[in-house]
């Protein structure tokens, strides 16, 4: 910046010389012309011959006026100065000599004349009688020397004030971007590698405002702290739920197997006590419940990566009414019912075996979760491009804390994870089996709950618009 101020300065005093300096050689070729002709016609007076130089005489002539006769072989006979004191003085043959060869066009010349500097010179010729008239340049010199000093002092003075407030407001302009980077530099010596981290340190908000360079450099690291923030957060997240989940799968896994190791004990200890048969069929249940919790955490993980599922046209009616029938069997003592709202042909592109087991895990979650005697209803209908089925029950309903996180793997509303005598236990997968299957056939499933009416709805795109990602999954 500083350079580019200095540059600008010299351009600006180098063309301030040049045209000063131009202006007063103008001025001075034209009094150079107008003495000339002063000469010229003071010559037709009554004069002593070549060598008579009277019009230097005249009055108003200016101090170093040069005046020359020429004869007609070009030689400079006569010429004279001007001096100090207003007198004239006869040039020498020397000075004389400087002056041959001038021709008389009005052109001007400059010559250094022996003695007395730079002259500015012309010649006329005016009826036969040619005269040569000059003035030193000594003044116009002199003039642009100082006008140089002057440009000079004055740009390095302006530039030196100008590079003083710069520097002043250029620390001032970059206060707010020292402070950002003290900002980052505190971010930075935040332990992000361990530890729960938030309320990380933000840049000021005076130091954001966008209009400006450091402004908008606040900004983004503002962005930058944020994103990372939460990136930090939902690490955390992530980590709990995998720490949860490794407890509730240990938990679930080590039940069966206690019952398992403990039956195989009694047996192989040959007590009477127990019933061989009795004892084979727990260890047998037992190993049906581990295999089952094996079974759904190994769908959960094909789910999660991504492998591709068998896609087909299924159709819903079909597909809802197989799913009811299975429950209606399973849970004699609920009131089950279907309402369709959709034509008979209406289908859906996906997986026939793992849709069915998102209906199966909806059902199973209300009969195992309400009371005998509760109504469950089963509604389908179509959209212009989706399919949406609702699964309804008039039961107590998902209390407020669990709600939000219904979908997630090993929840229940029961935390201590202890069952009711006689009545089923789940895992705490089906919901989360549902919902990452719907999510595998391009859709979405939503859950809301209050007492008395609790209401699952899965959306899935009609098999003319399933969007050709998820038939690749």
């Amino acid at each position: 910046m500083a350079a580019l101020l200095a540059a600008a300065g010299a351009a600006m005093s180098f063309a301030t010389v040049l045209i000063q300096s131009d202006y007063l050689r103008e001025d001075l070729d034209q009094r150079v012309t107008e003495a000339a002709e002063r000469h010229q016609a003071a010559l037709h007076l009554p004069t002593g011959g070549l060598t008579h130089l009277g019009f230097l005489r005249l009055p108003g002539q200016p101090i170093g006026t040069l005046g020359a006769r020429v004869d007609s072989s070009g030689r400079v006979p006569a010429a004279g100065v001007v001096t100090d004191e207003g007198r004239l003085r006869v040039l020498s043959a020397a000075q004389r000599a400087a002056l041959g060869g001038i021709t008389a066009d009005g052109s001007l010349q400059t010559r250094v004349i022996p003695g007395l500097g730079e002259y500015r010179l012309t010649a006329l010729d005016g009826d036969g009688v040619l005269v040569i008239a000059g003035l030193p340049m000594a003044d116009v010199q002199c003039l642009t020397s100082r006008l140089i000093v002057a440009e000079v002092v004055i740009a390095g003075a302006g530039l030196t004030v100008a590079g003083c407030v710069g520097a002043v407001v250029v620390r001032r302009q970059l206060r707010p971007l020292g402070r950002v980077a003290a900002t980052a530099v505190e971010v930075a010596r935040v332990p992000l590698d361990r530890g729960e981290v938030s309320g990380l340190s933000r840049v000021p908000e005076r130091d954001t405002d966008p209009a400006t360079e450091a402004g908008q450099v606040g900004v983004a690291l503002n962005l930058l702290i944020e994103h990372v923030e939460r990136s930090l957060a939902e690490r955390q997240r992530t980590e709990e739920r995998m720490r949860r989940f490794l407890a509730d799968a240990s938990h679930e896994l080590r039940t069966p197997l206690a019952s398992i190791a403990g039956y195989a004990q009694l047996m192989t200890g040959g007590t009477g006590e127990l019933d061989p048969e009795l004892a084979w069929r727990r260890v047998s249940a037992q190993s049906a419940r581990m295999t089952g919790l094996v079974e759904d955490l190994l769908l959960l993980a094909h789910l999660d990566e991504g492998r591709p599922l068998s896609m087909a046209e299924v159709n819903v009616a079909t597909l809802i009414a197989e799913a009811v029938w299975d429950a209606r069997v399973t849970g004699g003592d609920h009131l089950w019912q279907v309402v369709l709202r959709l034509d008979a042909s209406v289908s859906v592109t996906g997986d026939h075996a793992r849709l069915q087991q998102v209906l199966a895990n909806l059902l199973a979650n209300a009969r195992v979760h309400t009371p005998a005697g509760t109504r469950v209803t089963v509604t389908a209908e179509a959209t212009d491009a989706e399919c949406v089925v609702r699964v309804h029950d008039d039961g107590p309903g998902i209390p407020a804390a669990v709600l939000p996180s219904v979908f997630e793997r090993f929840t229940r509303a029961d935390a201590s994870r202890a069952r009711t005598a006689g009545r089923e236990g789940g895992t705490g997968l089906g919901l989360a089996i549902a919902a990452a299957i719907v999510r595998a056939h391009g859709g979405r499933v939503e859950a809301r709950s209050e007492p008395g009416d609790t209401e699952f709805t899965v959306l899935l795109p009609l098999a003319r618009h399933v969007p050709q990602e998820s038939r690749g999954r």
